[in-house]
């Protein structure tokens, strides 16, 4: 890669970094302060982190995208906007009234110490960050050249320097910037493709990446609709329900969410079908790289 190419990287993790530490010191250490940013969390930032926390494994989307099309939108687009609907409209609000910390903590004040602490158990499986810590990993790897067991290394303290000096409000601070770049990211990627490919009603494509199964079964599709249910004992769903200041500002914040999540699902569908055709014997999982 040109020094100019790293030299964006490095301008990129300078202000994530800076973002993150910037007042960290003057995060109280109250839990309600720490883990959500004092109940003040408004509509704009719920949206922004609901948005920006949701996708990570976006290495995993091109490299499904290139193999199987717009197959790709079924099962990890579609079943998490009916059940974050679902969320927001039953859910939400109520957990935002509860007034506990965490789901664990909810589990604990409900059923006891031992529900709490199985409960805590399989949150922390569940919400295991190893998937985008990977493809953070991989992306070093993939620009910079280091070995992948530095690259693994470098991502882990990045991310997790910030979160532990800041909070939640560090979260916030730097969801903010990565919203933004997300979309103005894609957005330039898709123009890019236009004017090097053409319209896409033009690309070859073969017919089983329009197919909205991809050449797979039904029962495999419906099996992604299960795994999405995870939704509702999703952590980051229920702190920011929790961090909202109130049952509306939450409910509405997963509605408008849901509409950020489809328009960022269409330019990452979009530019995964130009990488097929563009590339037709590239590595899926550098796709969107």
């Amino acid at each position: 890669m040109h020094w100019l190419d790293l030299s964006v990287l490095v301008l990129y993790t300078g202000l994530l970094l800076g973002l993150g530490f910037y007042r960290s010191t003057q995060v109280g250490k109250d839990p309600e302060s720490y883990l959500l940013a004092g109940r003040k969390l408004s509509l704009p930032g719920i949206v922004i982190t609901l948005v920006a926390t949701w996708y990570g494994g976006i290495l995993g989307i091109g490299e499904n995208t290139y193999n199987y099309g717009i197959q790709t939108w079924f099962i990890f687009g579609l079943p998490y906007y009916v059940f974050a609907f679902l969320f927001a409209f039953f859910i939400a609000g109520k957990i935002n009234r509860l007034k506990t910390i965490s789901l664990p903590d909810q589990f604990h004040e409900s059923f006891g110490k031992t529900a709490g602490l199985i409960s805590a158990l399989y949150i922390l499986i569940l919400a295991s960050p190893a998937p985008y810590i990977l493809s953070i990993g991989i992306l070093l790897q993939f620009t910079t050249g280091l070995p992948f067991g530095y690259a693994l290394l470098i991502a882990t303290g990045i991310s997790l320097s910030y979160v532990w000096m800041g909070g939640f409000k560090a979260v916030l601070r730097t969801d903010y910037f990565q919203f933004s770049f997300m979309f103005l990211g894609f957005v330039l990627l898709l123009i890019f493709s236009i004017k090097t490919g053409g319209p896409l009603s033009e690309m070859d494509l073969p017919e089983s990446h329009l197919d909205p199964t991809g050449g797979a079964s039904i029962q495999y599709i419906l099996v992604w609709f299960f795994i999405a249910l995870w939704t509702f004992v999703d952590p980051a769903f229920y702190q920011r329900c929790a961090a909202a200041k109130s049952p509306e500002t939450a409910k509405k914040g997963i509605i408008i969410s849901i509409g950020f999540w489809f328009i960022f699902d269409m330019l990452t569908l979009s530019t995964g079908l130009y990488a097929k055709s563009l590339f037709s014997a590239g590595n899926p999982l550098f796709a969107f790289p």
